[in-house]
């Protein structure tokens, strides 16, 4: 077993030029591979996963040094705001929405009806995460994992997610070999890791088996359940569009602050048009990018009959931000990401 696993881990290293370098014990340690893979399966017969599913998962395993680099080079060009919505909330994406909703009525209904969660908030998650199942995976995820734990700096991490995926793979009968996702682990239609799929996967198809990856009705089960169980209310919006004075203290628009509605209002928050916030006994937060800087407030411009002298308020966009919203960040912790799927699921009602 190890000297096919030496074998396959060194053809993936000498096409990036370094085989010559593991083989001399530099750049790869084959003992701390052949451990990892050792440690797993003693685990995974601790938790009863079938010796068919340990084989075929740790087979030929692969070292993937493209993973290792994308893992440490995270850190990206920051977008702003209205670039994350025009690259994310596109219009062919708002199109595809719209036929994925034609296509699929009566299972959206289903999710709708069993979970709580509405079609085009359903279809705005399916939208950002894999572009209605046209993201392609780039990777087997047993690779994925078994790369990530040798790196090392979250071993512990992907060695549950590796594990999980190897129980799910055994429980609902499908090829490990054949489960692939994005570097990071993520997989199917919803881009779920392993260990969230042990806990909310959702049988929506009837079968008696859940697959992610081959059903959209599991996967838009799988969703539903795991955001009914982050509480999802189907009642409540997600975010409303407001202004606040360019003076606006900052540190209270990152969406960690929250005060109720009257509280913003008395601070100068307002509806885009000027208009004074709703009157609700509910509490919110206030989100902002603040990087784009003040812009003149439609409700300020100046009439014709007005002195020319008078300037517009200057005033800086921003979401009141709502209970929903800090669901979904559970789910994805970036606030652009939260209003992205917010103005999504709007275009898709």
């Amino acid at each position: 077993m190890k000297s096919v696993g030496i074998l396959r881990v060194c053809a993936v290293v000498v096409m990036l030029g370094a085989c010559a370098s593991a083989r001399a014990g530099g750049a790869f340690d084959m003992e701390r591979w052949d451990a990892i893979l050792d440690d797993l399966r003693t685990r995974a017969a601790a938790e009863n996963i079938s010796e068919a599913t340990v084989r075929a998962a740790l087979k030929n395993p692969a070292f993937i040094p493209s993973i290792v680099r994308s893992d440490k080079n995270q850190s990206e060009f920051k977008l702003t705001l209205d670039q994350y919505l025009a690259r994310t909330v596109s219009p062919s994406r708002i199109a595809n929405g719209k036929k994925m909703r034609a296509k699929y009525p009566t299972m959206l209904a289903r999710v709708e009806h069993t979970y709580g969660v509405p079609p085009h908030v359903m279809l705005a998650f399916w939208g950002m995460e894999s572009n209605y199942g046209e993201y392609k995976a780039a990777h087997r995820l047993t690779d994925a994992f078994l790369t990530l734990m040798y790196e090392g700096r979250r071993e512990t991490f992907f060695g549950k997610q590796m594990l999980a995926l190897m129980k799910i793979a055994d429980d609902n009968n499908l090829d490990i070999t054949q489960i692939r996702g994005s570097w990071a682990g993520a997989m199917g239609h919803f881009q779920f890791i392993p260990t969230t799929l042990a806990m909310y996967g959702a049988d929506g198809n009837g079968d008696g088996h859940i697959d992610i990856i081959g059903s959209v009705g599991d996967a838009m089960f799988s969703a539903g359940n795991y955001l009914n169980k982050l509480g999802w209310n189907q009642n409540e919006r997600i975010v409303r569009a407001v202004v606040v004075p360019a003076d606006f203290d900052n540190d209270l628009l990152k969406g960690d602050v929250k005060k109720t509605l009257s509280d913003w209002a008395a601070m100068g928050v307002t509806l885009p048009d000027g208009a004074p916030l709703p009157s609700a006994d509910m509490t919110a937060g206030l989100v902002a990018d603040t990087t784009a800087g003040p812009a003149a407030s439609a409700a300020s411009t100046v009439p014709a009959d007005m002195d020319a002298d008078v300037q517009p308020r200057p005033v800086i966009r921003a979401y009141l931000t709502y209970p929903n919203f800090y669901r979904i960040k559970k789910w994805n912790n970036s606030n652009w990401y939260a209003i992205a799927v917010a103005a999504l699921a709007d275009e898709l009602k």
